[in-house]
């Protein structure tokens, strides 16, 4: 690669990177374990008399990063530091993390670069593997034999069906082909249910007709392919909406037709990549023949089968994907664990719910599962448990433990789950590689894991699991050698995984709009969403700041720390908008100022303004703005003209500030999150073209946190359930009491004194409000054991009787009308 100054974007651990070439030699540090392609890096000090290493194409960064043993590589290129250790990973000068737009605007890492170190025999043998199960398919269903195809042999959820199943070998048994596990079974078209109906498009007159039109779909899409007419699939609607079926479909019988690409938006992506403004235009099957011959006319891939294609493609420039998860599966008691351990593997006991994969998706397997263990204890919420296991994927991370703190192993996923009728019991299995690392008991009990079967592990607690093995990494900065990056100005290498569920959503809410608004009942969560978004998400793209930890855990000291580091860099900025709260404030005013004769006013920059300005000068590092109490403000007041250029699709035009004169931009890094209490005031009531320019993220009371937490004989999640089930009866869903009332410091209260504190001083007022005095209604929600509404009176009532009528009241009576 030569050195012209020109940045790439690139693509590591599924996450977006700028890449700065390094213009024939790396430097290598005398005491840090990073490549450095910039002599004036900040972790690097006289960096003129540190050693350059040869890298005359530009490529050592990837070959470090792809290196199966990358201390083995490093020692054998004799890459060492001043210390004589190996140098394994690569510094924030090369590669430095930046934001998904930011990226987009970027010209995207060279074909010609990637192909010169892309080691295509690394996947030869995963190419024979894929054609191996595509002759088995083949074998068991050979395509003269479709047009006759009975459904039995066709469709899923029939546990009882003499041979294979075509959907199930597709979906399940055909790993090496590439997946499209995921989702509903309604990817099938065609499915029979748990409880023996089937699902089809109802506008198919019966299941003959359904089965008749989507078996005939097939064999016409195959057809097509076969005759190099891969767009006319998109005219055939009784497939139309299988696309993923369709296409790994045709990677069996038609292979040399496609890419074993399958997803739309995979697609899609790779055209992006190729040939940007190609395909946007096209429908599904349109798109995957633009790619196809795309590829056929480049010489580079002269020769390459398919199957191969994809993998350079997939290695290339990944799609963002949510592979990587790490989740807890419980044991019971560790007596099992040396089997799963030994045969690679790891199981969970439910065998009488069946395979999971017979149901189309989460609520019918939780009625189901609610049938199932009727009367035998099981909370409904380990349902949502167990569904977690068809979602696990290759190389997501699994924790095995015992009780609350005994971490008997950690392994990844090599396959996903399968229901293994062949074992006696533990039938719900996920095939694990284990490592042999991080074992032993943590400092501290995890009270989340008491009566749970399988849970996310969060970043902090996934750290806290590394270190029961974890050695000291080496100062520097930068990407490690298997594509993670470091907390931002750290100097331990640190993995860090992908961004949790709920912090995701709000991710992609701001990605799509630029900005987002959580909205819901008091006591959800949403500041505190709000501030982890902004310490994960904001702490791994500021790789330069020290004293910035994205995984650092709520409440604690590095937490707030890195908040410090995060404002006080600019990145992030945090207002509160109230009725007084105005567009002088937040985008431009008058502002009075000491002059020669006296005071005198004078334009001055509002809080947006300068946020803008200093994202402006830094277009590669996200800047953030939380916005609590949203909707207290006068928001068409407090915006003005910005309500135009606030769109994503308007980020950098101007407009004319009418203060000033100026013209002003927002920049496309900046983005806008929102708290809204809807007690206060519904989305409803927002000006509509608020509305339009905002995604809205709704955070809903969840008694998850509270599972198995007793205060007495109280259990707090039933209690908090059917306090919300009367609100929502008797009020509306707005209403309702968030699960953070009783997690004071993010854990739940346990005494008597506690939860009576949070009683009187937090939930009865709220009540109160919401009753507005009438204690009629007031008593509906509470009982008359405490309010008296002939008296309008609160009972006075001790800290140990309130927790036991509001158990008879709210647990022993639930429902009661």
């Amino acid at each position: 690669m030569a050195d012209t100054g020109e940045q790439y974007a690139v693509t590591v651990g599924g996450r977006p990177y700028e890449l700065m070439p390094s213009g024939g030699w790396v430097i290598l540090p005398l005491h840090g374990s990073k490549i450095h392609h910039d002599p004036s890096c900040g972790h690097l000090t006289d960096s003129g008399a540190l050693p350059r290493y040869p890298d005359p194409d530009g490529l050592l960064w990837r070959r470090l990063l792809d290196a199966d043993d990358v201390t083995a590589f490093a020692e054998g290129a004799q890459l060492l530091n001043g210390k004589g250790r190996p140098v394994t990973g690569v510094c924030s000068c090369a590669l430095r993390p930046v934001t998904e737009s930011y990226a987009a605007d970027l010209e995207y890492w060279p074909v010609d670069e990637a192909l010169r170190v892309f080691d295509r025999d690394r996947y030869l043998d995963a190419v024979e593997a894929a054609e191996r199960d595509a002759a088995a398919i083949r074998a068991a269903f050979p395509w003269e034999e479709w047009p006759t195809l009975p459904v039995e042999r066709y469709a899923l959820g029939q546990p009882g069906a003499p041979g294979p199943v075509y959907s199930h070998v597709l979906e399940y048994g055909s790993k090496a082909l590439g997946s499209i596990t995921g989702g509903s079974a309604m990817k099938h078209l065609l499915y029979r249910r748990s409880d023996g109906t089937w699902w089809y498009d109802k506008g198919h007159g019966s299941l003959d007709e359904a089965w008749e039109a989507i078996r005939s779909g097939v064999v016409a899409a195959v057809t097509a392919a076969r005759e190099g007419r891969l767009r006319d699939i998109d005219d055939l609607p009784a497939v139309r909406s299988g696309i993923t079926v369709i296409a790994k479909t045709l990677r069996v019988y038609a292979p040399e037709a496609t890419l074993p690409v399958y997803a739309d938006s995979f697609t899609q992506h790779y055209l992006d990549r190729l040939a940007p403004g190609t395909g946007t235009k096209l429908q599904p099957f349109a798109r995957k023949e633009a790619l196809k011959r795309l590829i056929d006319a480049d010489p580079r891939f002269q020769d390459w089968p398919p199957q191969l294609v994809w993998y350079f493609l997939d290695w290339w420039a990944p799609v963002r994907r949510t592979a990587g998860r790490v989740v807890r599966i419980g044991l019971p008691d560790a007596g099992r664990w040396d089997r799963f351990r030994g045969e690679g593997y790891i199981a969970v006991d439910a065998d009488r719910i069946g395979d999971l994969h017979g149901y189309a998706d989460l609520d019918e397997f939780k009625a189901a599962y609610a049938e199932a263990f009727a009367g035998t204890g099981h909370p409904a919420e380990r349902a949502a448990d167990l569904w977690q296991l068809p979602e696990l994927r290759l190389g997501d991370r699994v924790v095995a433990t015992s009780g609350r703190s005994e971490v008997l192993g950690v392994g990844k996923v090599t396959d996903g789950y399968r229901w293994r009728a062949d074992l006696p019991d533990h039938r719900h299995t996920v095939d694990v590689v284990w490592d042999g690392t991080c074992a032993g008991g943590l400092d501290q009990p995890v009270a989340e894991w008491a009566g749970r079967t399988v849970t996310e592990v969060p970043p902090a607690l996934w750290r806290r699991i590394q270190k029961l093995s974890a050695t000291p990494g080496s100062a520097g900065d930068g990407v490690a050698a298997n594509g993670t990056a470091p907390a931002g100005g750290g100097s331990e290498a640190q993995e860090i995984p992908p961004l949790e569920d709920d912090l995701q959503r709000i991710d992609d809410a701001l990605e799509r709009r630029g900005q987002a608004v959580l909205f819901g009942p008091p006591g959800t969560g949403k500041t505190y969403h709000a501030l982890r978004y902004a310490v994960r998400r904001l702490g791994e793209l500021s790789d330069d700041l020290p004293g910035v930890d994205p995984l650092a855990e709520p409440g604690s000291a590095a937490f707030r720390e890195t908040l410090d580091a995060l404002t006080g860099s600019g990145r992030l900025t945090m207002v509160a908008f109230h009725p007084s709260y105005g567009y002088e404030d937040f985008v431009e005013g008058l502002r009075p100022v000491d002059g020669a004769e006296g005071l005198a006013l004078r334009p001055a920059p509002g809080v947006f303004k300068r946020v803008c300005a200093r994202a402006a000068e830094n277009p590669g590092r996200l800047h953030l703005v939380i916005v609590d109490e949203l909707n207290r403000g006068n928001l068409p007041r407090i915006l003005g003209e910005l309500i135009t250029i606030l769109e994503k699709d308007k980020r950098g035009l101007p407009v004319t500030l009418p203060l000033t004169g100026e013209a002003f931009r927002v920049p496309p890094n900046v983005r806008i999150l929102g708290t809204m209490n809807t007690a206060d005031r519904s989305i409803r009531m927002l000006d509509a073209a608020i509305r339009r320019r905002f995604s809205f993220l709704e955070l809903l009371p969840d008694s998850r946190p509270l599972v198995d937490r007793w205060v007495g004989k109280l259990h707090l999640a039933d209690f908090l359930d059917e306090l919300n089930r009367r609100i929502r009866s008797l009020l509306d869903r707005e209403k309702q009491i968030g699960h953070a009332f009783f997690l004071p410091g993010g854990r739940p209260v346990s005494s008597p004194a506690e939860f009576a504190a949070v009683i009187r001083g937090e939930i009865l007022p709220l009540l109160q409000e919401y009753a507005y005095d009438d204690y009629t209604l007031l008593a509906g929600f509470l009982g008359d054991g405490l309010v008296d509404p002939a008296t309008h009176t609160l009972k006075d009532v001790g800290d140990e009787p309130l927790v036991t009528l509001l158990y008879e009241e709210l647990q022993v009576g639930a429902g009661a009308e």
